[in-house]
Formats: C-alpha cells, structure tokens, sequence
C-alpha cells in the first residue's frame, strides 16, 4: 500500500512495547507478538500484490456475491471452490449459467482468494468476453468460468 514501506513492526513496536509493560509480557511473548505482527503484514502485503499483478478488471469477493440476485446456486456451492481444494486437487471449477448472473464475480473472486493464500494468478484475457480464467501460476487447476 501506498505510503507503507517498511517493516509493519516498526509501525506498531511502541503500541505492543506499551502493551507488553501494561500486561507483563516476558520477553518470549513480546517476541513472539511482534513476530507475528510481522508475519501476518507480509502475508497481507504479499496477497495485495499478488492481486495487483493478477490485474484483474474489479477485485471482488465471494462474500459480495449477491445471493438474493441469483437464487438458483446454493451458497454452499459458490463457497465450496473458494475453499481452493481445487487447486491441490489439480481439478477444474466451471459455472454454467446464462450472462449477466454472476459467472465473472465469482471467477474473480476464487482468483483473489487464490491470491490471498499465497497463489499467483493471471486474470482473464481482455478478449475473453463472459469466461474468465483465474489460473494459479503453479501447475494446479483453473478456475473457468463461463457463466453461472
């Protein structure tokens, strides 16, 4: 993110220094929160990243999917690919569906996912019309899309 370079700890080492002393922290345990702190940024910072270079044309997210809109999917079968087993099942996800109810969102949205747990990803090609390809650049599955 713009304006935060650097070490997250050095951002917030006086608040968990002043939380340590409130709280009696041993030095073990200041370590290991600050540890943590860090950790959790870099795991932040590398999913934004990631995001950024999928270039995808609107991040989005399964929990924007809007369910009243399109009634006939269950939530539990938008949710169970966004729990990304596809991918080490080295298997293919596809929405079938007609334009217009979604198929994108939830394309991109697995996409972004797969960013966030640590997976490159490529959006779709601009050419690509109503499909959309969120593709971990390791040699796992894809996610497609053609519609919902």
């Amino acid at each position: 993110m713009p304006g935060d370079e650097g070490p997250a700890l050095a951002a917030s080492i006086d608040r968990l220094a002043a939380r340590a002393r409130d709280e009696r922290w041993t030095h073990q345990e200041f370590l290991a929160a600050c540890l943590e702190r860090e950790v959790a940024s870099r795991q932040t910072h590398g999913g934004n990243a990631r995001i950024r270079a999928a270039r995808f044309s609107a991040v989005k997210t399964i929990e924007d999917f809007d369910f009243a809109h399109q009634r006939s999917v269950s939530r539990d079968t938008i949710y169970h690919p966004a729990t990304l087993d596809f991918v080490a099942e080295r298997s293919n996800v596809v929405f079938l569906g007609p334009p217009g109810t979604g198929e994108t969102h939830l394309a991109t949205a697995i996409g972004v996912r797969a960013c966030q747990a640590g997976h490159g990803s490529r959006s779709p090609p601009p050419w690509s019309g109503s499909s959309a390809c969120a593709r971990p650049t390791t040699p796992h599955g894809c996610a497609t899309s053609s519609a919902v």
